[in-house]
């Protein structure tokens, strides 16, 4: 029977939980046995430290997670189930809607992925494309100089003096505050999509916390609950930073 060579990012697990992708040939009978991202994407592609990375899901009929990721009895706490939301005006999304953010705001550089865990855990494996901004950071109160740091690389706009006919307009509700705050102007910042480890952790949640502590608008920030575990469960293609 003829059969067809696929390459796939093949999600494996090393030294009790780390994480990478490694390409390998996996051979598909011709039947017709592939399995995509969704009905409508057989895979995409992303750009990861500048080079373009394929995410696809495994497709060897016979995976099965295993290390760090397959255990899901864990003490509560620290490791309890968390909430759906990680707050009530913060959209939480799925793998296809992060597929299509894939395609769409990072492709035009109008959003970013945000791997909110600690740096130790990104070198272990990330979402491709996903850059690594610490939930320890984004935690920070509003003015401290970390958070104004990455406030800034994220597009908000420091506001400074405002004068009192805007100020008076803002407070008399004669303009658009929904994208402004006393001290900074959201307009040209970027759409976050913020993850971590899964529905046990509480890392990306902690960050959504501190950016909207910050005034970071609620409808410029989206939380994928699924994380690592999720993505990884679906046998998703993770990376390795650096390589």
């Amino acid at each position: 029977m003829n059969k067809i060579i696929v390459l796939c990012g093949m999600a494996l697990l090393f030294g009790g939980g780390a994480v990478h992708a490694q390409e390998e040939e996996v051979a598909v009978e011709e039947s017709g046995f592939f399995i995509p991202l969704s009905e409508d994407k057989p895979y995409i592609h992303v750009l990861h430290e500048g080079k373009s990375v394929k995410i696809q899901r495994v497709q060897d009929p016979e995976y099965e997670l295993r290390g760090y990721f397959a255990r899901t009895g864990r003490k509560c706490p620290p490791f309890c189930l968390r909430p759906m939301e990680a707050h009530p005006e913060v959209e939480t999304v799925g793998e296809v809607e992060i597929f299509s953010f894939m395609e769409n705001e990072l492709r035009d550089e109008t959003g970013l992925l945000i791997d909110a865990r600690t740096p130790a855990w990104f070198q272990k494996g990330t979402i491709p494309g996903s850059i690594n901004v610490p939930f320890t950071v984004l935690s920070k109160p509003p003015a401290d100089p970390e958070m104004i740091a990455v406030l800034k690389s994220f597009g908000a706009k420091p506001r400074g003096e405002v004068g009192t006919v805007t100020r008076l307009m803002e407070e008399w509700g004669l303009t658009d505050t929904s994208l402004v705050t006393k001290d900074w102007d959201f307009s040209d910042a970027k759409k976050l999509l913020l993850w971590c480890n899964g529905p046990f952790c509480g890392q990306s949640p902690r960050a959504v916390e501190g950016l909207m502590e910050a005034g970071y608008p609620p409808e410029k920030l989206l939380y994928y609950r699924g994380g690592m575990q999720v993505w990884q469960l679906f046998g998703l293609t993770t990376i390795i930073p650096g390589t």
